[in-house]
């Protein structure tokens, strides 16, 4: 449930601890100040004097809530409750603190294992999301350390706590009250952190979170990126008298609205090494003596910075350079800064971006009044009107229609206790109506597949409606419409600019929680059912129309069964949506059809690898007036289908995009005999293009950037290249894998067909060999023999022919233990993917982070334990290793550096290896040694795609969109513009001069910079 209430001072309590004796901060207003009636939830009953240690009885409460994963919610009366150890709180439990006044979490004074290192006193846990058995990476700031203790992951749905606060005593350095690194629908809100002379309020953050606010410690945030890589939205809070910054974090997507920062050094840090896509509206700033933000990692595609009206007292410089030591002075004491945005910034539909620095601001004469909340306040709890008052039964088999619909039609403020609500026929909210929920996974009203009224070819028939132009409140609700009933529409919504909608999940599909504790699988058949006969065979699940507009917040919609997840249609009514997760859908996640004047802040998209092959992220048809901010469209690690477009738009202009990533690469955990390892690895089938305007035929290769604004008039045509480029052949599904022989003749690899083919000026296009052995990546040695990387067997197989003889034996190349090998040349990937997803990269003696750059150095100079030697003893492919996600079968996924490759490259001359690295998006050369092992490592590049390639010159080629030619300098020195996005690049021919383009579709060629 979400509310916003201004903490207010009441009565003055005291902490007695058993080691010293301090004055408790005043005790904070109550959001929830009476239990509501809920059977099904948990009470905590503990002592609750401050004095006696409760942390046994309140982990039995939360524990028996968890309900064997599938969540529930746990009620913790006022009272000053001291812990001595780390509260876990298991998958989708959500705690509430409910009474007269906030209930308090206490760390006494020099309470054992929170002295150093960071030690927290909540930690949110998850499940074993990739049934790998044993923890592969512990909870370290857990008290005590367990390695049994799991991490919340990007499987953690639900959890949440509010309205509790947290004293921390003095003697506590290493003490941070909650770790939160969860995904969609977990969330802390109502919550004051009295830090005092601790580490954090919070430490690692997840989803979104409101009405905060964070007193002294060393940081009120601190945190890596999020588990599931999503980002994360803070709104309505504040932060006061931080020693070091409010915030220090990387990667993590950090959205604020509504916030302010006051009394403290700086603003927000983003840590050394690391960028973020950091966008904050409304964000006030009070006497920070040092920067508002300090921005790291400058010239870097994945630093992208941005604000919309932020509002300055008493803040010399407003932004401050880490790398550089460049500043931003602020315009006077008082000082309004309209817009600033950092990064890669776009000209224009169908440009390359550049890095920039947008700063507009003026000094002011007051600071305005305070921005409204973004979250309404909801009614007290005692004017809440429980269904099961008008007989609703919720046990997911009696229909509850008719009750349902009674209690909304006899009150204002309705609840639903934790049930499931089977219906059969719309529930319509009148245009005040308030209806709350505590718990969206396992509080649902649910449609019964084959609904007589939701039957047929008509129009669209919702679940629940709102009245049209109201400003009702929906929270805290899971809503599932089933898998047959074409009419169904999970929420129609047309109420006014003022209402709300928050917490919401769309049932149906991944993950989807039954009355009876099972879970609804969109894959698997039952009997005769087959359920993917029935994707997309619904109207839209969430549908804005007819002059429907309001907020939106942590929405999370991902039925394969309808045809979108969010779908905004006829409104000039205002809206805002923020953090919505919108997933799995077959044609589109979110639609906009003549809307105006909307605004999303960090939605984010995913498509999954069979549901969602051919879905494209954003459309928006004959719409005005949008913003689109943190804006983050993935496609899973898993994918095996090239796709064209993240966004299309269509007759539609003023249009603002800020802050794009748009990505496919993903963090598994896997364990062995070897013990339990991390990953992070990178898709070979992204979207193409982040965008594409099909009215005016443009589109938008660059993946990261910070600025593109389509405007009302039609963009410019482009210029004629200025490099001549040469379609050689078309028509494949998906190419790469290509290496080219002694005799500049390029094979390359269409895995989908697991065909082999060879290309010559003389010869063409040759089908080598078309063996069903799904060869991936392809090496030649010395005497001309191909080296076929496939992905056969859980390690991979390699194997070896002559393409001579493509119907010639095979030879089978087993890995051997690594050794010298005099004059042979070692193969590595072109391009890899590893920044330590899992493991938390904090120091505990210096609280320092370890860069990005160091990671990906540490880890590509590890040499590998064993190899493939080619027959003729010329050539080695290090055994990079594999692992798995799913099944140990054929139906599981297997993953390593030279799998995830788009090729794979030799060291040139002087011994050096030219390669690109994702996870920092620059492009690298190093010295190869035994074991594939890469070091002495050197930038030759700003950018890091797809591939790279070096000519006889020593000029640097790199596929990123396009391709970019740099000197060996660094020096970007030309630009090759190609019809198709570049993936692989490979210097062949016969004079060895022809740079040849591997993309999905298509080979092309074109001349080097140093031919004649």
């Amino acid at each position: 449930m979400k509310i916003f209430l201004t903490r207010a001072v009441l009565t003055a309590a005291v902490l007695c601890a058993p080691f010293s004796l301090q004055a408790a901060p005043a005790a904070s207003v109550s959001a929830y100040q009476s239990m509501p009636d809920d059977p099904r939830a948990v009470t905590v009953k503990a002592v609750g004097d401050g004095r006696t240690d409760d942390t046994t009885v309140i982990q039995e409460a939360i524990n028996k809530a968890s309900n064997g994963g599938e969540g529930g919610v746990v009620f913790l009366p006022s009272g000053r409750y001291r812990i001595t150890r780390t509260i876990l709180v298991p998958l989708a439990v959500r705690v509430y603190g409910v009474g007269s006044t906030r209930p308090v979490f206490v760390l006494a004074a020099n309470t054992p294992g929170y002295q150093k290192g960071v030690a927290n006193m909540v930690v949110f846990t998850g499940g074993d999301q990739y049934t790998v058995g044993k923890v592969p990476v512990p909870v370290a700031s857990a008290v005590p350390f367990s390695e049994n203790v799991r991490d919340a992951n990007s499987a953690t749905f639900y959890s949440a706590m509010s309205n509790i606060d947290f004293e921390i005593g003095d003697g506590n350095p290493a003490a941070a009250a909650v770790r939160l690194r969860t995904a969609q629908h977990s969330y802390l809100s109502h919550m004051d952190f009295h830090i005092g002379s601790g580490l954090a309020g919070v430490y690692m953050v997840g989803n979104e979170s409101f009405d905060l606010k964070f007193y002294g410690g060393r940081y009120g945030i601190l945190s890596e990126k999020t588990s599931p890589a999503w980002p994360f939205t803070l709104m309505d809070s504040t932060f006061e008298g931080q020693r070091d910054a409010a915030i220090r974090e990387h990667e993590a997507g950090l959205t604020l609205v509504n916030v302010a920062i006051r009394n403290t050094p700086v603003g927000i840090e983003i840590d050394r090494g690391y960028g973020d896509w950091l966008w904050g509206k409304n964000v006030r700033f009070e006497n920070v003596s040092k920067a508002a933000v300090v921005i790291s990692n400058e010239d870097n595609v994945y630093t992208q910075v941005g604000f919309d009206n932020a509002l300055l007292r008493n803040v010399p410089t407003f932004a401050r350079f880490r790398d550089s030591g460049k500043t931003i002075a602020g315009s006077g004491p008082l000082y309004q800064v309209s817009e600033f945005n950092y990064g890669l910034m776009l000209p224009g539909l169908g440009q390359v971006g550049k890095f920039g620095t947008n700063f507009k601001s003026a000094a002011i004469k007051a600071m305005p009044a305070a921005t409204a909340p973004v979250m309404r306040t909801l009614p007290s709890t005692k004017q809440w009107a429980s269904v099961r008052s008008y007989g609703a039964v919720g046990d997911g088999q009696t229909d509850d229609t008719a009750a349902v619909q009674k209690a909304i039609d006899s009150n204002r403020v309705v609840y639903l206790p934790l049930g499931f609500y089977l219906v059969s026929d719309t529930i319509r909210l009148k245009p005040d109506t308030v209806l709350i929920a505590l718990h969206p996974g396992v509080t649902q009203l649910v449609l019964p597949n084959g609904a007589p009224a939701y039957a047929g070819a008509a129009g669209p028939k919702a679940l629940l409606e709102s009245a049209k132009g109201g400003d009702a409140i929906v929270t805290g609700l899971g809503l599932a419409t089933g898998e047959v009933n074409p009419r169904a529409v999970a929420l129609l919504w047309k109420a006014g600019a003022d209402s709300l909608v928050d917490d919401i999940r769309i049932q149906g599909g991944h993950g989807t929680r039954l009355y009876d504790g099972k879970r609804r699988d969109p894959y698997q058949k039952n009997g005769n059912f087959d359920p993917t006969a029935h994707w997309d065979r619904q109207y839209p699940s969430i549908w804005v129309t007819d002059g429907g507009g309001g907020t939106f917040i942590a929405l999370w919609t991902p039925s394969t069964f309808a045809q979108a997840g969010f779908y905004v249609s006829n409104t000039k009514t205002p809206g805002k949506v923020y953090e919505l997760s919108a997933e799995h859908h077959i044609r589109a996640e979110i639609v906009l059809d003549n809307v105006e004047n909307w605004e999303f802040l960090a939605p984010q998209t995913e498509q999954e690898v069979r549901d969602g092959m051919d879905a494209i992220s954003l459309e928006i048809r004959n719409s005005r007036n949008l913003l689109f901010a943190n804006y983050h469209s993935y496609r899973v690690t898993r994918s095996i289908k090239p796709a064209v477009s993240a966004v299309k738009i269509t007759n539609s202009s003023d249009i603002r995009f800020r802050n794009v990533h748009v990505n496919a690469e993903s963090g598994y955990a896997t364990c062995d005999d070897n013990g339990c390892d991390t990953y992070l690895r990178a898709s070979k089938f992204p979207f193409d293009n982040t965008l594409q305007d099909l009215t005016h035929k443009q589109e938008v290769r660059e993946h990261e950037f910070a600025v593109l604004d389509i405007g009302a008039t039609p963009p410019a045509p482009l210029a004629a290249p200025t490099h001549r480029i040469d379609k050689l052949e078309e028509g494949f599904y998906s190419i790469a894998g290509g290496v080219v022989d002694a005799k500049g003749k390029l094979y390359f690899v269409d895995r989908r067909f697991n065909r082999i083919y060879s290309w010559s000026k003389d010869a063409g296009l040759v089908v080598v060999r078309d063996a069903p052995l799904d060869p991936v990546n392809l090496a030649i040695d010395k005497s001309g023999a191909l080296m076929v990387l496939s992905s056969h067997g859980f390690e991979g197989t390699v194997y070896s022919f002559h393409p001579d003889q493509p119907a010639g034996e095979i030879t089978l190349i087993k890995p051997t233990p690594v050794q010298a090998h005099a004059g042979a040349r070692t193969v590595v990937p072109v391009n890899f993917w590893q920044n330590g997803e899992f493991r938390d990269q904090i120091n505990p003696a210096t609280y320092e982070f370890t860069t990005l750059a160091e990671m990906f150095a540490r880890d590509v100079a590890l040499p590998k334990k064993r190899e493939y030697v080619s027959p003729d003893g010329s050539l080695v492919l290090p055994a990079y290793r594999a692992f798995k996600q799913g099944p140990n079968d054929h139906l599981g996924w297997r993953f390593s550096d030279t799998l995830d490759t788009h090729g794979l490259v030799t060291a040139g001359a002087n011994g050096r290896v030219v390669f690109t690295n994702g996870s920092e998006n620059r492009t690298f050369s190093g010295m190869i040694g035994q074991g594939g092992a890469i070091t002495d490592l050197k930038q030759v590049a700003n950018r890091g795609g797809e591939g790279a390639a070096v000519d006889a010159a020593g000029n640097v080629y790199v596929a990123n969109g396009q391709v970019f030619v740099y000197a060996p300098d660094g020096k970007e020195i030309s630009r090759i513009d190609v019809p198709e996005r570049p993936l692989q690049l490979l210097f062949g021919g016969a004079d060895g001069k022809t740079l040849f383009v591997l993309t999905h579709h298509s080979l092309y060629a074109t001349r080097g910079l140093n031919a004649n």
